[in-house]
């Protein structure tokens, strides 16, 4: 996916679960409460982190705007849930 984010050559860049601040974490409205969800989190510079609720201590996956927004393009209209971001 080369919209996703990579650590930078020129200088090094955090553990992807390290972020200059604690991102709020936000769960679906359609979560039944027994953590089978996946909650995001949106962070500086345009991308959104995801993370499984099972397991919240490893770190989140990181993504670009446009490499989120293509991932819910390809859900179809049945996949119109998820909020886009820019």
């Amino acid at each position: 996916m080369p919209d996703r984010l990579a650590p930078s050559a020129a200088s090094p860049s955090p553990p992807t679960s390290a972020v200059p601040h604690a991102p709020r974490w936000r769960r679906s409205s359609r979560s039944t409460g027994m953590n089978n969800c996946v909650e995001t989190a949106l962070l500086g510079g345009a991308a959104l982190a995801v993370r499984d609720s099972k397991d919240v201590d490893r770190p989140p996956l990181r993504f670009s705007a446009a490499a989120w927004n293509t991932f819910l393009d390809g859900l179809g209209p049945h996949g119109a849930g998820p909020r886009r971001f820019s």
